[in-house]
């Protein structure tokens, strides 16, 4: 049931609100709502909204109806061809032929709206399967709810990256900022207000709102839900933003493209031989038998289906491998990626940092223990427990609590954090000195806060106490210049020695951890705001937290992996320099040797020109205090050298980048809205090896649409050449419409699906990335397909000639021809999948190969079934023109099949990459 928007009735359905929301004043709008704005709705009214207005979603728009999707499956210039070859033939009176072309024509129609249907749905179920989330108060208590279950009445928090969840009347904004493009038409973020507004003011203008769909780009908010749903402005126009997953891909585009190019030479050469034939004199009905087997022969009625089954296949097959795709042209590209440019934490490293080392007082103390596990010590130069905390080092850990949003839990046993892996880890350090956030929040209340921000690079908070105190942390860069003093061992303030500082940076970035500096400074008690200005100038540093966050294992195995595909890795980070490049050698990222790594700064980076910063872009392997518009030239720059790029973020800044990128990839996890919806693919476990394991997905899908084309063209190849030759010289069809339209269709579809699903090859990562400019048809290609073509000429028209020879029937002939012709395609489709070549191997010890494959077996299995219906069952016999085959006829399909075998040496010699 959709919720029913607030200006048309109250909560509890009794008096109606005098105007719109923005009309009203925001503490109004809460009273009508009947909710509080630090404490939200109770659990019991949450339930009783829910089941009044429903879910917060708005409906899915049906598809069209089954009957026009399988409508559209006719409009393929290749199939005008088979519905006119069928009018033709009924008009000359060959009904029965004529059935049988349209039901052929059917029966694609049926499979190709099957397929494309269970293709969308898969698609659009792992869509789905990625929720939205929402920062809500319940009850009291901050809570991240799936945005499916806000009502009217929540009280929503936003901060800079959320997708606004519903429409809201906002109640508080600090510096908010929303980009509303996708609803009004603005192109530049709208600055939220307060006041209220006059009841007319166009929907651009109400600053005072926060819209169901739009994006928060910089600041907080907190808002009241007013309206969900199909009631909410987004609700109101969604039938025009609906977008349903196309399978319309740069790849199935060329497939549309040479079909149609196929189509004028199939119609060129079919009026060709129809008037060459006419021009002799031949019988009509005859000739125009030889012109429709030609044109059906050359068409290769599966390979729509296949196409459409192998990218969904690895659609799946990417998401059972944490790779879900959002934008299915992601695919073939992935395929193609030369450079993939990394973000670190989180995504090549385990995201559970541990603080090593503090530096408080110009002394430096090591820390014991892992991970967000509060059991460890704080220990001196000699090793020995702390206890008392020397004051300086006790101001540096309390700060880093109180300018903290993050906490830890204990569940079942174990330490997880709920926030930011960085402030996990600054509370964990804090706890194995005896300061907890629960003894610090009462003595030191937050009355105000300024959010971290990648433009500003530092978080602040602003506390009551005995005295009044500004918590600043961020890094070294963004703080130590606002500072004007530090903190002795002692907890006196003294001069600040920046040179010192920066070197002790130097030293402890070159170990390989990431540094929070850490500041504060006394503030007027009047005050309860915080202000940018209050940080400049007059701060006092307090010291360092040093931490590392480890390599993960398998990203270290990915890198190296991509790296020997030809995929170049970069490592693009926030962090300080010396720690990206400590990182990136024990990745093995790059050079080997770390003095041969090259590393450069945003700072580098922004002083140079146009080509030195071309030439950093492809020669550098880290990034380090990148700023965001400098990813988005690094990808812009890769790209005008020549480069496939792959982009990985997670920030609201991340968005252009990613959206440049030729894969953009966000991370389920930890990423923001905007970076989702900017991505062409979510990695559900933000971990660099499925950055790895889709390239390799991609890549296999590729391969295997590769193999479909090597393997469904050489028949139609065949089949042209052995009915045009036999047109020109005036002989009987060795094969006839009807029987290529049975081997185009039933046998070339039962045998070449299998290979949609054949697992990825062993050499899959050790080839070089694929030229994403290469055509579809490559020499090499090309060269398979004419080499095996000429030898299903000969074997057809061979046996074809053999038996007529030797006295048998006309049919007898073509039967044998056929079958002998499907036999030698079994040995080809085997020594073009990994089945066939992993047996070949088997003596070397891979017997493995058809638990990998059962599906190839299944489509043998089926289409040696199918052959012997259409040879020797009487109404196949009736409807084909067949007859049974025996002994002498089954030497000869044996035969083919052995004669294949050198054939399909020397095919996979010319072309080793099908």
């Amino acid at each position: 049931m959709p919720s029913v928007p607030p200006s048309q009735a109250s909560p509890d359905g009794a008096a109606l609100r005098p105007g719109p929301p923005h009309a009203e004043d925001g503490q109004a709008v809460l009273r009508q709502f009947g909710s509080q704005p630090d404490r939200g709705l109770e659990a019991a009214e949450v339930a009783r909204r829910q089941e009044r207005y429903g879910w917060n979603a708005l409906p899915e728009l049906p598809g069209p109806p089954a009957w026009l999707k399988l409508l559209v499956q006719f409009h393929q210039p290749l199939i005008y061809i088979l519905l006119a070859a069928g009018l033709i033939k009924a008009l000359l009176g060959s009904w029965a032929n004529a059935l049988v072309i349209w039901a052929v024509a059917l029966i694609n129609a049926v499979i190709g709206a099957v397929q494309e249907a269970r293709a969308e749905g898969a698609i659009a179920a792992l869509a789905r399967s990625v929720s939205t989330e929402s920062t809500v108060l319940r009850d009291g208590q901050t809570l991240r709810i799936s945005s499916r279950d806000l009502v009217p009445g929540d009280v929503v928090l936003l901060a800079a990256g959320d997708k606004v969840p519903a429409d809201l009347r906002l109640l508080e904004v600090r510096d908010l900022q929303i980009d509303e493009s996708g609803l009004t038409g603005e192109s530049l973020p709208v600055a939220k207000e307060l006041a209220a507004l006059p009841a007319d003011t166009p929907l651009a203008d109400r600053r005072c709102m926060a819209y169901a769909g739009s994006y928060v780009t910089f600041g907080q908010g907190r808002g009241v839900v007013v309206a969900t749903g199909e009631a909410s402005e987004m609700g109101a126009i969604s039938r025009s933003l609906q977008q349903r997953m196309s399978l319309s891909t740069p790849l199935t585009r060329r497939f549309a493209r040479f079909s149609r190019v196929l189509l004028y030479g199939i119609l060129a050469v079919a009026a060709l031989t129809l008037a060459i034939g006419l021009g002799r004199g031949q019988p009509f009905a005859a000739v125009f038998e030889a012109a429709v087997a030609l044109a059906v022969s050359a068409i290769p009625e599966g390979l729509p289906a296949v196409v459409t089954i192998t990218l969904a296949i690895g659609v799946n097959r990417m998401a059972d491998r944490h790779a879900i795709i959002r934008k299915l042209p992601a695919v073939e590209a992935l395929g193609s990626a030369t450079v993939v440019c990394s973000d670190k934490t989180g995504t090549l490293t385990e995201n559970q940092m541990t603080v090593q080392v503090v530096v408080a007082g110009g002394v430096s103390y090591r820390v014991s223990g892992s991970g967000y596990s509060p059991h460890g010590d704080l220990l001196n130069s000699d090793g020995a427990v702390l206890d008392p905390l020397p004051p300086a080092l006790e101001q540096v850990l309390r700060c880093g609590v109180l300018c903290n949003d993050s906490r830890l839990r204990q569940q079942h046993g174990a330490c997880t954090m709920e926030g930011d892996p960085t402030e996990a880890a600054l509370l964990a350090a804090a706890e194995k000195g005896g300061l907890t956030r629960v003894g610090l929040e009462p003595p030191f209340p937050r009355l105000d806060a300024i959010p971290f921000a990648s433009e500003y690079q530092y978080m602040a908070t602003l506390h009551d106490g005995q005295e009044r105190s500004l918590q600043v942390k961020g890094s070294v860069e963004a703080l130590l210049p606002r500072c004007c003093g530090m903190l002795a061992a002692d907890g006196a303030v003294v001069p600040l020695e920046a040179e010192a500082i920066h070197r002790r940076v130097e030293v402890l970035a070159g170990e390989g951890l990431r540094l929070i500096a850490f500041a504060s400074r006394p503030m007027p008690h009047h005050r309860h705001d915080l202000q940018r200005s209050d940080l400049d100038g007059e701060l006092v540093f307090l010291g360092l937290q040093g931490m590392l966050d480890p390599p993960r294992p398998e990203a270290i195995l990915a890198v190296q992996a991509c790296q020997r595909a030809g995929i170049s890795v970069r490592m693009i980070t926030g962090d300080h320099a010396a720690t990206a490049t400590a990182i990136a050698t024990r990745m093995g990222i790059g050079p080997a040797a770390a003095e041969e790594l090259r590393a450069y700064t945003g700072q580098d980076l922004g002083a140079m020109d146009a080509a030195a910063f071309a030439a950093a872009a492809r020669d550098g392997q880290v990034f380090a205090r990148v700023a965001p518009a400098q990813k988005l030239q690094l990808v812009e720059a890769l790209q005008a050298g020549g480069a496939v790029v792959a982009m990985t973020g997670d920030g609201v800044n991340d968005a252009p980048a990613l959206k440049q990128a030729d894969i953009g990839i966000a991370m389920g996890r930890g990423g923001t809205e905007v970076a989702r919806e900017a991505a062409d693919m979510l990695l559900t476990d933000d971990n660099f090896a499925s950055i790895e394991a889709a390239v390799e997905e991609g890549r296999t899908v590729y391969r295997n649409l590769r193999k479909a084309i090597a393997f469904l063209l050489p028949v139609n190849g065949g089949e042209s050449m052995t009915i045009l030759i036999s047109a020109l010289l005036a002989r009987d069809l060795p094969i006839l419409a009807l029987q290529v339209l049975w081997l185009n269709m039933i046998n070339s579809i039962t045998m070449t699906v299998p290979l949609s699903f054949e697992p990825k090859a062993d050499d899959t990562m050790a080839q070089p990335p694929r030229d994403p400019g290469e055509a579809l048809i490559t020499p090499r290609l090309l060269r398979r397909i004419l080499v095996v073509s000429l030898y299903n000429w000969v074997l057809i028209f061979g046996v074809f000639e053999w038996l007529r020879g030797g006295g048998g029937s006309l049919e007898l002939a073509r039967t044998a021809a056929i079958q002998a012709l499907v036999a030698a395609r079994i040995i080809y489709l085997l020594s073009i999948s990994q089945l066939g070549r992993s047996l070949a191997r088997r003596l070397l010890g891979r017997a493995d190969a058809v638990a990998r494959a059962p599906q190839l077996l299944l489509g043998i299995g089926l289409a040696v079934l199918l052959q012997l219906l259409f040879s020797q069952w009487k109404p196949m016999n009736s409807l084909f023109s067949t007859v049974p085959i025996a002994g002498p006829q089954l030497l000869l399909c044996a035969l083919a099949m052995g004669a294949m075998l050198p054939v399909a040496w020397l095919a996979n010699r010319l072309d080793p990459d099908a």
